[in-house]
């Protein structure tokens, strides 16, 4: 009862104020909340796996992983917009500054970039090679690990043959506006 009231309480002021939509991250085992949230009208967008285990030290062929500049910022803002339909500005020049960033350069060419490959970073790339490079250069996985679409098969199966385990299983909902990825992308408990 009082989780439904404090639900309805988020959604009217995103109401308010606006909002295209909401989104959250679901803990997977918890089936009263995946019912409470579905009766609130958000819909299921994304299967994901938390996952977690030591750093891979791993170099992709035909990619290169350097940290991002401020330079950089329009160029992943485009990359994300592409993937996504909107770009992370605000999140991505943080963690610029805070030097968390990274990005994946093909041919010289910018094709994916990380917040942080974390639980509260976020990365989106052309393609599975660029994530697959950003996780494969990651120092650490901070926090819990970082979440990954099940649906990816191709990355969730990699991953797994990596060594990384599985520590929780999330969902992705969402109510309101919602953009199908067009690339690979590692969401943020924060989207």
């Amino acid at each position: 009862m009082i989780g439904r009231r404090l639900m309805e309480d988020v959604l009217g002021r995103a109401t308010e104020r606006k909002f295209p939509g909401v989104r959250l991250l679901q803990a997977g085992y918890h089936g009263r909340s995946l019912s409470l949230y579905t009766k609130l009208g958000f819909m299921v967008r994304e299967p994901l796996a938390c996952l977690q285990g030591a750093a891979l030290d791993l170099t992709i062929p035909g990619s290169s992983v350097r940290p991002a500049e401020k330079s950089d910022l329009e160029a992943c803002n485009r990359l994300c917009r592409q993937v996504h339909g909107h770009d992370r500005a605000g999140e991505l020049l943080d963690a610029i500054k805070q030097g968390t960033a990274t990005l994946v350069e093909c041919d010289g060419r910018l094709t994916g970039y990380a917040t942080l490959v974390g639980f509260f970073g976020h990365a989106v790339g052309e393609t599975n090679m660029e994530i697959k490079a950003l996780i494969g250069a990651a120092t650490e996985f901070p926090g819990p690990g970082f979440l990954l679409p099940m649906r990816n098969s191709d990355l969730f199966v990699w991953c797994l043959q990596q060594g990384l385990r599985v520590t929780q299983p999330l969902t992705l909902m969402s109510k309101g506006l919602y953009n199908e990825p067009a690339g690979g992308f590692l969401p943020s408990i924060l989207y």
